[in-house]
């Protein structure tokens, strides 16, 4: 039996286990196996892994150890190594090789909707996703602006988001976990009322469809997109990394 499965914790909100239930069922992959592994802390996964030995072929990794994953791994692709996060560990030969479809995916479900007005980004959160999104962004030339709860050096803060800030930065990408089900009621602090048609927001969230910060955007004329599309490229990405031929 091959397994293959999910980390991170909380995952009620998981959609991988029914995604590749379904796959498997439709592609007739048999022997294979896709379960969620719910981990209170990032210790537990060296006793998941010595549980499962030579079957565990492929975990994807999801909120909140995208970095913290990083010191159990023995390589990284290029792409994760220049994030430095990593939601997809491939197991082979006896290591652990980690790689970063995030990108693939948001990259694969982003441009489509880029208008040339989209040239300057807002990127909110500063986690393991927002590493995804800044890559797929430098590979675009698009420059972008960090946005957190908190002031850093590379950041600015919800209350430094200026009329002028909104009106020359067309495209939001929401990458924290703000609105997600059940708090579905909860959006990042933007002045939503100066936004118009010119914007484009995109939520990393899935659940539900239509988070408060798209529906807010959308009263106002932007255009917006869920993270649904990019989660299943995401994750068709990692069944080619687990399978891709050494």
């Amino acid at each position: 039996m091959k397994v293959y499965g999910l980390i991170g914790y909380p995952l009620s909100h998981s959609f991988s286990k029914g995604f590749f239930a379904e796959k498997f069922a439709r592609e007739g992959i048999l022997g294979c196996v896709y379960d969620s592994f719910s981990l209170p802390a990032i210790t537990e996964l060296t006793p998941l892994m010595a549980q499962y030995g030579e079957e565990l072929q492929g975990l994807n990794v999801t909120i909140p150890y995208k970095e913290a994953v990083i010191p159990y791994l023995d390589e990284l692709s290029p792409a994760a190594a220049k994030m430095k996060a990593v939601n997809c560990i491939r197991f082979i030969n006896g290591r652990r090789i980690g790689h970063n479809t995030d990108a693939i995916g948001f990259r694969r479900s982003l441009e489509p909707l880029l208008q040339p007005h989209h040239n300057k980004a807002l990127v909110l959160g500063t986690g393991g996703a927002a590493k995804a999104v800044q890559y797929v962004l430098e590979a675009l030339n698009i420059p972008y602006q960090l946005v957190s709860r908190q002031a850093g050096p590379q950041n600015i803060t919800y209350s430094d988001i200026t009329a002028d800030v909104i009106a020359t930065h067309t495209l939001i990408i929401n990458t924290t976990p703000l609105g997600m089900y059940p708090h579905v009621d909860a959006a990042p602090a933007l002045p939503y009322e100066l936004m118009n048609e010119q914007h484009l927001l995109y939520d990393l969230i899935y659940n539900p469809a239509i988070t408060a910060f798209l529906q807010k955007g959308a009263d106002r004329g932007a255009t917006i997109k869920n993270g649904h599309e990019m989660l299943i490229l995401q994750a068709e990405a990692s069944w080619e990394i687990w399978n891709e031929k050494v």
